[in-house]
């Protein structure tokens, strides 16, 4: 992504969202934009929407990763 979005924002959560909440984001997404259900003019903006949401539930569903996502977003204000 050339443009790094907040994770958050990509799944629709808050920050403080626990590890559930993030997983069934994550899931409502896949499925809404998954490319087997997106076909024609509409497959390409939504297998990007896919990968944003695959690449955001990655980082925050680790633990290690999330709190790295956490200190650097701290030390960019």
């Amino acid at each position: 992504m050339a443009n790094k979005r907040d994770y958050y924002e990509v799944l629709g959560v808050p920050k403080n969202a626990s590890e559930d909440e993030i997983k069934k984001a994550y899931r409502k997404l896949a499925m809404k934009f998954h490319p087997d259900r997106n076909q024609g003019e509409a497959a390409a903006q939504a297998e990007i929407k896919f990968k944003e949401a695959k690449e955001a539930y990655e980082m925050l569903s680790d633990a290690e990763k999330r709190s790295e996502e956490h200190t650097s977003e701290l030390q960019s204000h």
